[in-house]
Formats: C-alpha cells, sequence, structure tokens
C-alpha cells in the first residue's frame, strides 16, 4: 500500500501544482479561468465517479465469483465427510459383528 499510496500522493501533488501553475500563467481573464476550473473538476468529477462505480462493480463480481467457489468447496468438503463417516461406520459394524462372533465361539469353548 506505501508504494501505491505514493504514487496517488505524488499525482495529486503534482495535479495541484499544475492546477496552480496553470492559473498563474493563464493569458484568460479570472472569471474564464474559473469556468474552466470548474468545468474541469466537474469532467475529473465524473471520471472519478465512473471509475469508482467500475471498481465496485469488479470488486461485488470477484466476491460473488470467490463465494460460489467457496461454497462449491465447502459442498465437497461436506460430502466427503460424509462419505468417510459411513465408511467408518460400516467398518465399526463389521468389527462389532467379528467380535461378537468371536465372543459366542470364546463361550461355546469355555
Amino acid at each position: 500500500m506505501s508504494n501505491n499510496g505514493n504514487t496517488v500522493l505524488g499525482i495529486l501533488a503534482g495535479t495541484a501544482v499544475g492546477a496552480v501553475l496553470g492559473i498563474l500563467f493563464a493569458p484568460d481573464k479570472g472569471s474564464e479561468t474559473r469556468r474552466k476550473i470548474a468545468e474541469e473538476a466537474a469532467a475529473k468529477r465524473d471520471v472519478m465517479a465512473t471509475k469508482a462505480s467500475e471498481l465496485r462493480d469488479t470488486v461485488g463480481n470477484s466476491i460473488a465469483s470467490h463465494k460460489q467457489t467457496l461454497d462449491h468447496q465447502v459442498e465437497s468438503i461436506v460430502s466427503n465427510a460424509s462419505y468417510k463417516a459411513e465408511d467408518v461406520i460400516t467398518t465399526l459394524e463389521d468389527k462389532l459383528k467379528e467380535l461378537k462372533l468371536k465372543n459366542k465361539k470364546l463361550q461355546k469353548n469355555a
């Protein structure tokens, strides 16, 4: 962020210095210069609003995409866990049957 922050700060500072120098050396009357500045500010505001809207849409789409991916992964994990649980239960039931048979044989031999 510090590199991006420095870049943005540099661009803003350069823009401000350029605007001040432009005003100081402008050949137009003050009212004309103020009108131009107002028009330019309005144009820049519109551009920034458009870019902010595009960024919001891009971030929103990215979040939605990641959410779908995460939902799919969670569903897959739960499904796999369910199958594994069934396998464990089946194995335990089989072992229990074996133990019961061995117990019966031991009781008959005793």
